[in-house]
């Protein structure tokens, strides 16, 4: 239906361009001529094929927002998810009838991107349901099912049976601009069909928000609020440049700053969801960061560019084949790496099974390292570490730094269980705003492993009669570990 009211619109306008040649036959005649001419060229019984997608190539676009928001608006759908889950007060009391069930709804947005139903949501807006419904821009409600989930991306596959010729839409085969118009279509607060408009603000933001980290988003100033999760936005051409997940604000609505899922990465995600039910991605079994300018600078580097191994897991594909903390990566199958974007999108594309050739600098030499990809694990089975025991008398800190250590206790010979603790960094010291933490483990100062108080002002003392104007502290809190770049000059 939308393609033929678009057909329609371009076929009046090309009359009324024609209208001179035909002098004095008019416009409405001419206008006649037109949608004849369109009449013959269209079959009275066409193939019963699948509707193609809204979109266009990017150099063409609609005339404007309105244009483009009737086009793309029958493809977006509300999302009605609802759970049930044993009311705990029933349980607590001791009900005769026994424990009680409980009904919850979440409501999101999604978008078709198959004629026969197939739909794109966020993981979070299903997830757990027993039921999950789709309601149309028009009002059809139809049931769906769910195809696959991914909840390190947050995207899930859902589809809706009954029908073959849903209107649907495709993701952009290239990414937005920073600066591009763009808007986005969703279910804010139960209020389907809602159209907002803004630029693309910024692409590649990391956000992490509550236990959950999102990667490599793009940031989009169109209003988004509760309920918009997992609905399109569009670029003026009509295509999905990406699907929104998360906002950032202190009151719980809009403030400007949303964020999307890029259409590259979905497309890539959706795909296997629909085909297999679930992603697969190449593992490694490492934690990397960019190489920041603070970063290059400690390590005498030209220019930041690459990734620096912050840890490795010891039973992964990268500590078998020598990957080791502290290495610099800068290239993955020959391809340059400028930053953990960059690393993150080449491993997540590697089927498990396949060899990495990694671009390594070790301790200044430069090495390939083949590495087979493994399968990402969804629980990472790693051994909780046993709490720290403090030797007494041992706590010792440092004025300039503004440091306050404290060494642990003889725990066994593993890298986790190494380091001193800090316990306190003081408001007008050097560390103070950098990123240390209280609790936090310094692993290793100047690529040398610590053991005590004592070795990380000495190491520091060092590379200040060397001149240096920073030094490479890894830290590691929690399970989580990163190097910072302290400065001493």
């Amino acid at each position: 239906m939308v393609e033929r009211i678009v057909a329609s619109k371009f076929a009046i306008r090309r009359s009324s361009r024609l209208a001179p040649l035909f002098g004095g036959i008019g416009v409405a005649t001419a206008t006649l001529i037109a949608s004849a001419h369109l009449l013959l060229q269209t079959p009275l019984f066409p193939k019963k094929e699948l509707p193609r997608p809204i979109g266009t190539e990017r150099a063409s676009h609609f005339a404007g927002f309105a244009e483009l928001a009737h086009a793309v608006k029958p493809a977006v759908v509300a999302v009605i998810a609802r759970t049930t889950e044993v009311d705990p007060t029933s349980r607590a009391q001791g009900s005769p009838e026994g424990p009680r069930s409980r009904f919850s709804t979440s409501q999101g947005s999604g978008f078709f991107i198959s004629a026969d139903g197939y739909a794109v949501t966020s993981n979070h807006v299903i997830k757990g349901s027993a039921s999950v419904e789709i309601r149309t821009d028009e009002g059809d409600v139809y049931k769906a099912r769910v195809i696959g989930t991914d909840a390190m991306s947050d995207l899930a596959v859902i589809k809706a049976d009954g029908r073959r010729n849903f209107v649907h839409v495709k993701f952009a085969e290239q990414p937005p601009q920073v600066g591009d118009w763009i808007i986005a279509v969703g279910n804010p607060f139960g209020l389907g069909g809602t159209v907002t408009a803004g630029i693309v603000s910024a692409r590649g933001r990391d956000v992490e928000k509550e236990s959950d980290a999102y990667q490599d988003l793009l940031q989009i100033d169109a209003p988004i609020n509760k309920g918009n999760s997992g609905g399109p936005t569009f670029d003026i051409s009509g295509n999905v440049v990406g699907v929104n997940t998360i906002i950032l604000s202190p009151t719980g609505g809009s403030v400007g700053i949303a964020f999307a899922i890029p259409s590259d990465k979905a497309k890539l995600i959706t795909e296997q969801l629909k085909e297999r039910g679930a992603v697969t991605r190449g593992w490694l079994g490492i934690q990397f960061q960019s190489v920041l300018p603070e970063i290059a600078d400690s390590l005498e580097l030209a220019a930041p560019a690459g990734i620096l191994i912050a840890d490795v897991h010891p039973a992964g594909p990268a500590a078998k084949a020598g990957i080791a903390a502290g290495d610099l990566v800068d290239s993955v199958n020959g391809e340059t790496i400028k930053n953990a974007h960059d690393f993150s999108r080449a491993i997540d594309a590697t089927p498990p099974g396949s060899i990495v050739i990694l671009g390594t600098r070790k301790k200044g030499r430069e090495e390939w390292i083949a590495v087979m990809a493994g399968r990402s694990p969804i629980a990472a089975e790693v051994s909780p570490l046993p709490t720290p025991k403090y030797e007494a008398g041992n706590n010792e800190d440092h004025p300039q730094l503004g440091l306050k250590l404290l060494a642990l206790g003889a725990l066994g010979g593993s890298e986790e269980r190494q380091g001193v603790m800090v316990v306190e960094v003081e408001p007008g010291g050097l560390a103070a705003g950098r990123g240390i933490d209280p609790g936090d483990l310094i692993l290793n100062v100047a690529d040398e492993a610590i053991g005590a108080p004592e070795d990380v002002f000495r190491l520091v003392n060092i590379a200040k009669s060397a001149g240096k104007r920073s030094v490479l502290m890894r830290i590691k809190s929690g399970d989580t570990a990163k190097f910072i770049a302290l400065p001493i000059g």
